[in-house]
């Protein structure tokens, strides 16, 4: 079974300045055939991650759900500075 926390944390990393303020956890939903994974980083981190018009975090949701697709879940990624 995929790593989905591992794969959206390498997916981000790359794109944040500062790698040790990144986290992602899961958290529970009421479906039980769906992930939410959040991503926490700060301000500017997080605007980058987003990107202009939401490009980028579409792009990384798309990312995640195509890698979800083998364990037949729904992802939610959901971005949050603190």
């Amino acid at each position: 079974m995929l790593d989905l926390e591992k794969t959206l944390y390498d997916l981000c990393l790359p794109l944040v300045q500062k790698t040790d303020a990144l986290s992602v956890k899961t958290m529970a939903s009421a479906n039980e055939k769906e992930t939410l994974l959040y991503v926490y980083a700060d301000d500017a981190d997080i605007a980058r991650l987003i990107g202009r018009k939401g490009v980028i975090a579409g792009s990384i949701r798309s990312m995640m759900s195509a890698a979800a697709r083998s364990s037949k879940q729904r992802i939610l990624v959901k971005f949050e500075a603190y």
